[in-house]
């Protein structure tokens, strides 16, 4: 059941992402790396095990923020996808601040949602450190390698920044996050295994959606020269 979810899952956001550039245009593409990077950091708490690994939810509404980043940087140029990586941040950072904020009022007698709510979000510095750092530079790792592949090939060849671009920064960002977030309180053969297949379940979406950003890529006009 989970390996169909996970496949309606990947049907969900890759139509949602189009949707929301075919609608909105650049301004979607934004809107949705804000709404991603908030929806992951709620999904990840969950966690399940698909095609025999054990991770958590979150890794393909994660992976489309690299696609949405991906986009705006084949169509409207490196500052604009730069742009989107600080939102993004902002994003994160904003929704972390103002939930923790909220889990310091004392609920009434009435209230039943204080309890799930500190159970979903009471994160620890740690892995909140782990989250922004690793966001940030592998964000960014995957503009600059997008955009020098871009230049190298003169345009052509989208599948291939599309794919190196996104493979080498989902790494970046897998084994960032895992080893901030877990070295020292699991094993180290732990921590690696972790970081394996959540850079695994990544990668699979970003073979996914090539046909998805060639798609795109059609859509709103002309590609920015």
């Amino acid at each position: 059941m989970n390996e169909i979810l996970f496949f309606v899952t990947l049907a969900i956001n890759f139509i949602g992402i189009l949707l929301f550039y075919k609608l909105f245009g650049k301004t979607g593409l934004f809107a949705w790396i804000a709404f991603a990077t908030v929806i992951a950091n709620i999904e990840v708490v969950k966690s399940v095990n698909i095609f025999g690994l054990e991770a958590t939810l979150g890794n393909v509404v994660y992976a489309t923020i690299f696609l949405a980043t991906d986009l705006l940087n084949e169509k409207y140029g490196k500052e604009e996808a730069r742009k989107s990586v600080f939102v993004g941040l902002a994003s994160m950072a904003f929704f972390v601040i103002m939930i923790q904020v909220d889990l310091n009022y004392v609920p009434n007698s009435e209230d039943f949602a204080h309890e799930p709510m500190e159970t979903l979000f009471s994160i620890t510095p740690r892995i909140m450190i782990a989250s922004f750092v690793a966001y940030f530079i592998s964000q960014l790792l995957d503009v600059y390698i997008f955009d020098a592949i871009k230049r190298k090939t003169d345009g052509k060849f989208l599948f291939i920044r599309n794919n190196i671009s996104t493979a080498t920064s989902q790494l970046v960002d897998s084994f960032i996050f895992t080893f901030i977030a877990f070295l020292g309180v699991f094993e180290f053969s732990t921590v690696v295994m972790i970081g394996i297949t959540t850079y695994l379940l990544k990668l699979l979406v970003a073979i996914l959606d090539t046909p998805i950003l060639y798609l795109a890529r059609k859509m709103n006009g002309p590609e920015k020269e």
